[in-house]
């Protein structure tokens, strides 16, 4: 298969993208946890899906979001037990601290409900941008083993090695310091960029 690399310029425009639409959803996530959440500008670059998860340990939360409108395709997002487990601790009212123990059916049930809302923001920035109506299913959460990498190949529903890996740093008060990554595949980037570049012309 033809080896697809992207320009400085598509690389740029993704990076825009997920600027502003995940800025808004850090607002959104704000209002959930009751506390001033940060994310820094995204850092791009293509990986292989072997690459997908390099930064995390163990195991991990996946919530995958599909585009039912708009785009094609969908997109995974991978965050760590421990920040799901204060998220979760925080949108019930608690201080944060509240971590010990497994993760549950109820942090997962919580998890889905913050990054629906923080995706469901995200489509709406994504909507202005790209100059094209785009909404989300309710978002898919699973934990998996980070040596599990069957699950991961599930979540997609392409057979492509290549992906857009924006890894944002993220902060919540003095709670969490840490990594949320966004994946997609490839041919979901160039679209999104091919949307953006024309609406523009």
């Amino acid at each position: 298969m033809e080896e697809i690399i992207l320009s400085n310029e598509q690389v740029d425009i993704l990076g825009e993208i997920a600027n502003i639409s995940m800025g808004n959803s850090a607002t959104t996530l704000s209002m959930m946890v009751n506390k001033k959440v940060d994310i820094t500008t995204p850092n791009v670059k293509i990986i292989k899906r072997s690459e997908a998860l390099d930064d995390y340990e163990k195991t991990c939360i996946f919530v995958q979001i599909h585009y039912v409108k708009g785009l094609e395709g969908n997109n995974v997002l991978v965050l760590k037990e421990h920040d799901v487990k204060v998220m979760t601790d925080l949108m019930m009212g608690g201080d944060g601290t509240n971590t010990a123990g497994d993760i549950t059916e109820l942090h997962l049930s919580a998890a889905s409900e913050a990054m629906n809302q923080m995706m469901g923001t995200s489509a709406t920035s994504l909507s202005s941008m790209l100059g094209v109506a785009t909404d989300i299913s309710t978002p898919i959460v699973n934990q998996i083993d980070v040596e599990s990498i069957k699950v991961f190949e599930k979540m997609f529903d392409t057979t492509y090695d290549r992906f857009v890996k924006i890894a944002f740093r993220m902060t919540i008060g003095d709670l969490i310091d840490s990594v949320m990554v966004q994946l997609y595949p490839v041919q979901f980037a160039l679209d999104m960029c091919d949307k953006f570049m024309s609406k523009g012309k």
